[in-house]
């Protein structure tokens, strides 16, 4: 089911929610509420999920955009409806109320954003490579080509593996902080870390965009949650944004 109380809800219309592992139609290791069709869940249990999603979060049959997340670069301005998930992408841009995107990880960070006053909104698929290479940034100036100010934008940050949990080998740590300043750390072991959302908390200031949320849960360490390091196979949280056509501005 949706999890509304952890995560903001913007003001002008605009609306985010994560989902956690309950409330679902499928059965272990992927229970129970799965969102991911690429993980080998079956599709009808997936397909229902999807369903109780749209229902829950109150928008139209087949108004949730999904993504063929690959770790890349790549984003993509969506005008409407997709019935297939957007090919070959890690974030997606919209202006169209109505329109909720979605973006599905298990350790990765969801980031949403948006210009309330603009109107402009997005879902970003943030792993250890994608926030290496630079996906948040490119999505912000996506946004900002649709009319969005980066002093306008706000950001938040969902469940995502925390620097208290994710161990890499040192060398891995100190190539993402080279890239991405700010993400290195040290793991409750004592051990090298990532913590990517301090990095891209830290990006997103140096972009201009100050008002950044978080949602404190670490998805490796906490069970209501999906987490691919703690567990695989395993399903897929989603993390959704949209502007609700129904609510008063």
């Amino acid at each position: 089911m949706t999890d509304p109380a952890n995560t903001p809800v913007a003001t002008n219309r605009v609306r985010r929610v994560t989902t956690t592992r309950a409330g679902g139609s499928s059965k272990a290791p992927y229970d129970s509420f799965n969102l991911g069709d690429h993980v080998g869940d079956d599709p009808a249990a997936v397909a229902l999920n999807r369903l109780r999603l749209e229902r829950e979060i109150g928008v139209a049959p087949g108004h949730v955009v999904w993504m063929e997340q690959i770790h890349s670069r790549t984003v993509t301005v969506v005008d409407g409806p997709r019935a297939e998930p957007v090919e070959a992408t890690d974030a997606i841009v919209t202006t169209v109320p109505g329109l909720a995107l979605a973006v599905l990880t298990a350790d990765c960070v969801p980031v949403l954003l948006s210009d309330d006053e603009a109107g402009v909104l997005a879902a970003v698929h943030a792993g250890r490579v994608g926030a290496r290479i630079g996906i948040v940034p490119k999505v912000v100036e996506t946004m900002m080509e649709l009319g969005a100010r980066p002093e306008r934008i706000g950001a938040f940050l969902g469940p995502a593996a925390s620097g208290a949990s994710y161990e890499v080998p040192a060398a891995m740590a100190a190539d993402v902080e080279a890239h991405l300043p700010g993400s290195r750390c040290r793991t409750d072991k004592g051990t090298a870390g990532l913590d990517l959302r301090a990095g891209i908390r830290r990006q997103l200031q140096g972009l201009g965009v100050t008002a950044v949320a978080q949602d404190p849960r670490d998805t490796i360490s906490d069970p209501t949650l999906f987490s691919h390091r703690r567990g695989a196979p395993t399903g897929r949280l989603a993390s959704v944004i949209w502007i609700d056509e129904n609510a008063r501005s």
